[in-house]
Parts: structure tokens; C-alpha cells; sequence
């Protein structure tokens, strides 16, 4: 839990846990082929008729919406340190900020066109400006922004929920509708067709980003807030307030979560974008927990090396995949059940493990990480 080399050793800890965990969300839609279905409880049949159904939902409780909760309040909580460096330096504030921010949405973009389709990083990019400048206002205006993007979001997700229950009600179904187009060229179409196609139909594939902007802006907030007020702090107050976390989180997180669970998918949206991040403030303390109890533990270690180089292995896993299941690699999606999709899941995981400790074996920071400090240190030195 103590500092090592000016860092905190559990931020590490939870981005890497994290990451790994963002792929168990978006594994199912490499495994399926770009099937938004999959990731969804729509149309699919009842999770106690089948034991691949019950396996899948059961992921989806545990992963969806939370680890990228989770990350997101990570993101928060790296924007605070940048800005506490600032400070330090006594230099202007979002300055080169908002550089090393534009560099992100650079790299979503590629990410977005040459890898995957549902990139987190360009939303990450946007969401940093914006936040940069409700920063540089103070505390009051973070209580202020996170009143209103947190209330509209709240606001849109109750209405969802709201409509979500009338149609249980009616008996109405759901459905995300014909994917069979899209499942075909994931199966089928050379790698530069999928781009082409994520190029070609660039804003109907980027509204999910442009969709959870407020709630981003809410959730990084959120992190520079639990940052500020000590919940990361190795110290008896800082474990008080990551049990009360831990408390809380799981305590109001489950029950709400556990509503993925009734047929026809009428609560996934509200699970997926409004009860997921409480879950992910629940994982928070319970990782927190448990590293505080084994500090020496394996896992740890390798979970934080994972964190330390978080970019570059959020990128790989997803080439990984690509390169799995997609019909110009390997051609394997469409044809594992979901526990051999979960067994895929842990073997990337244990590779992204495996390669962040020999990079960092070698090299101080990940690839992409070096990247990306070498672009911004030419942007600062051009400011100077």
C-alpha cells in the first residue's frame, strides 16, 4: 500500500485489475463477432434454461460496466496527480494537459479504426479537456459539475429504467436488431474491410462514446474527489474510508446489479451505465482489502506492473483478441461456448501479465506510455 518510487502502489494494483477486466466486457464482442447481443440479455433465452447462459450472464454481472466503471475513476484519479505536478512545477494549468489529451484521442482514433470499433480512448480524451478546465475551478466547481453531469446522466438512466419496467410490464420485447451484416464481415472480411467499415460508419459506431460523456465527466470527478479526500492514502484513515468503500460499494452495488438477471433485458442499460460504477467503487475496496491483508502476494506484483503500463496492454489485449476470433485470424468467433470464451479471457489476461513484467524488466515505462511521453515532451518543449 506504501508509495514506491513517488507512486502509490495500489492505483497500479486497481488500473491493472481494471484493464484485464475491461476485457471480460469486451471479449464477448470479439468472441461473437461484433453481436451487440451477446453483450445483452435482449433476446437472449432465460439464464437458468442452460448452463453456457447462466456461465455468460454471470460474467456480464460480475464485469460489465464495472471495470470500466472502475477505470474511468482511474483516469480521474491520473488527471489529479498530473495536476498536483502542475502545481509542484509551478507551471500553467491544463497547458500541456490538454496536448497529452489530444494525444489520447489520437491514439483512440487508431485504435478505433485499425483494432476495434467500441475504443474507450477517444471518450477518455474529450472527457480529460473537459475536466481539465472544471478543475481549474476548484473544488467547488468539481462539486458543481458533478451535481449537474452526474444529475443529467442520472436523470437519462431513470428514464431508461422507468421505460425499461413498462415494458416488462406490457410484455414488449427488446432487441438491438439484425446484426448478421456485421457478423459476417468480422467472419468473413479482410482486416482492411473492417476498417473501412469503422470508417465509413464513424458516428454511428462512436455514439456509445459520445453517450457516457457525462457520466465519464461524473466518474473522473469522482476519482480526483476519493483522491483529494484521502481514500488512497497508506494510512489507518485512508484503510477506514476504502472499508466504508468496500461497504457501500458492494452492499448497494449487488442487489442493483443483480437486476441483469431478469429476463428480457429490460434493466440492462441501467445496470450497464448507472448501478455498474457503484459495484466498481465496491471492487475498489475490496482489492484495497485484500492487498492490505497479503501485501507480498504474487498477483500483486504483477497486477501493478500491469497498471504501470495500462495503455499498452489495453491495446494488445484487444489485437490479441482481434487476432483470435476475428475470420482473417485465427476464425474462432462464433464457435467457443462461453466457458471456453471465459478460459480465452484468462489466457490473454495471463499473457498481458507475462508481458508487462518482461517489458518492465527491460524498459522503465510500456511502449505506448513511452510514446506518448516522448509526443508530449516535444509539444512542452515547443511551449517552453
Amino acid at each position: 500500500m506504501a508509495e514506491k518510487n513517488g507512486r502509490l502502489r495500489l492505483l497500479d494494483i486497481l488500473r491493472g485489475f481494471a484493464v484485464m477486466g475491461t476485457l471480460g466486457t469486451n471479449i464477448w464482442l470479439f468472441a461473437y463477432l461484433g453481436d451487440l447481443n451477446y453483450m445483452m440479455t435482449f433476446d437472449a433465452a432465460p439464464w437458468w434454461t442452460s448452463l453456457e447462459e447462466f456461465v455468460r450472464v454471470l460474467v456480464l454481472f460480475l464485469v460489465n460496466g464495472k471495470l470500466l466503471g472502475l477505470l474511468t475513476i482511474m483516469f480521474g484519479v491520473g488527471l489529479e496527480m498530473k495536476y498536483r505536478q502542475s502545481l509542484r512545477r509551478g507551471s500553467a494549468w491544463p497547458g500541456v494537459y490538454i496536448w497529452t489529451s489530444i494525444i489520447l484521442m489520437t491514439e483512440g482514433l487508431l485504435h478505433f479504426a485499425l483494432v476495434m470499433e467500441y475504443d474507450i480512448l477517444m471518450s477518455y480524451g474529450i472527457t480529460a479537456i473537459i475536466a481539465a478546465f472544471i478543475v481549474k475551478g476548484g473544488d467547488k466547481s468539481i462539486r458543481r459539475a458533478m451535481a449537474i453531469f452526474g444529475g443529467f446522466h442520472g436523470l437519462v438512466m431513470l428514464l431508461l429504467l422507468m421505460g425499461g419496467i413498462y415494458l416488462g410490464l406490457s410484455g414488449a420485447n427488446m432487441s438491438l436488431g439484425d446484426m448478421n451484416g456485421t457478423v459476417l464481415l468480422y467472419k468473413e472480411g479482410s482486416w482492411l474491410q473492417q476498417v473501412e467499415y469503422r470508417l465509413s460508419q464513424f458516428l454511428m459506431l462512436r455514439m456509445e462514446a459520445l453517450f457516457v460523456i457525462p457520466m465519464n465527466i461524473f466518474l473522473f470527478l469522482l476519482g480526483i474527489r476519493l483522491m483529494r479526500s484521502g481514500y488512497f492514502a497508506p494510512d489507518d484513515e485512508g484503510r477506514k474510508k476504502r472499508k466504508k468503500l468496500l461497504q457501500w460499494g458492494l452492499g448497494a452495488g449487488i442487489p442493483l446489479n443483480l437486476l441483469l438477471f431478469i429476463p428480457g433485458g429490460y434493466f440492462d442499460l441501467p445496470v450497464r451505465y448507472l448501478f455498474a460504477p457503484i459495484l466498481a467503487l465496491g471492487y475498489m475496496g475490496l482489492i484495497a482489502k485484500l492487498v492490505e491483508s497479503s501485501e507480498k502476494l504474487w498477483l500483486w506484483n504483477r497486477l501493478e506492473q500491469v497498471g504501470k503500463m495500462s495503455l499498452s496492454c489495453y491495446v494488445l489485449q484487444n489485437i490479441i483478441s482481434g487476432v483470435i476470433f476475428y475470420g482473417w485470424g485465427a476464425g474462432l468467433g462464433g464457435k467457443l461456448h462461453p466457458a471456453a470464451i471465459v478460459g480465452v479471457w484468462l489466457a490473454i489476461s495471463c499473457i498481458q501479465i507475462l508481458f508487462a513484467y518482461a517489458w518492465l524488466g527491460r524498459f522503465k515505462f510500456g511502449p505506448m506510455e513511452s510514446a506518448r511521453r516522448f509526443a508530449t515532451g516535444l509539444v512542452a518543449r515547443q511551449k517552453a
